[in-house]
């Protein structure tokens, strides 16, 4: 794990002046602010955490993910899962899909057909386009790496039904909150949408949420 963002304390002070409602949101939730974007730095691992906890609840996810580290004895790494078979990997809970899913991440590591040292220097919207053309991976799996592995502070998920309900739920909008009201939001919040968009998922479930 690291420290939290060097932006994290500017972006607050930024947020506040910017928009009453963030300002209060980030009054109230002082402490969790301290373990926001903690990471692994470990794209591996989030990656393989964000393709099991698909379309099930937290709490199935969290099953899931479990089953899953204690067969690969604790060391999720490339390696160690590719070695491991189709039947065991079902038997941690996983689909088909998501089976192929993580062979075909661990495969393309290996191989060196996918290097996640490129992202790096790819800008937001390079490196959602490079992560979505692993398989399993679509632009939100691809903005939720972006923000949690790799910090980014412009991350702005608007297909990310949590902060579209925070957002209805602030400012007083119907759900879905109109297309152009949530363009105008991000607008206002860059350069530290991530920032904005943890505040906003902190308003309707105060449980920090970590890929």
């Amino acid at each position: 794990m690291t420290n939290v963002p060097k932006y994290w304390s500017k972006a607050k002070i930024y947020l506040s002046k910017k928009d009453k409602i963030l300002s209060d949101l980030i009054k109230n939730y002082k402490s969790p602010s301290e373990i926001i974007l903690t990471t692994r730095k470990d794209i591996f691992f989030s990656l393989c955490k964000s393709i099991i906890g698909q379309q099930i609840s937290v709490a199935a996810a969290n099953s899931v993910f479990l089953k899953f580290k204690k067969k690969c004895k604790g060391k999720i790494n490339p390696k160690v899962v590719a070695k491991l078979t189709n039947n065991q990997l079902k038997k941690c809970g996983l689909s088909k899909q998501k089976i192929k899913g993580i062979k075909n991440l661990s495969k393309q590591i290996l191989n060196k057909s996918f290097n996640p040292k490129l992202i790096s220097n790819m800008n937001d919207e390079e490196a959602i386009i490079y992560l979505s053309s692993l398989k399993q991976i679509g632009r939100w799996s691809a903005e939720m790496i972006l923000l949690f592995t790799y910090n980014r502070s412009n991350i702005w998920p608007v297909q990310d039904i949590g902060l579209l309900r925070a957002i209805s739920k602030n400012y007083n909008k119907r759900y879905l909150p109109p297309e152009n009201f949530v363009k105008s939001l991000q607008k206002k919040f860059s350069p530290y949408c991530s920032v904005a968009t943890w505040y906003l998922w902190r308003s309707i479930d105060p449980e920090p949420i970590q890929y």
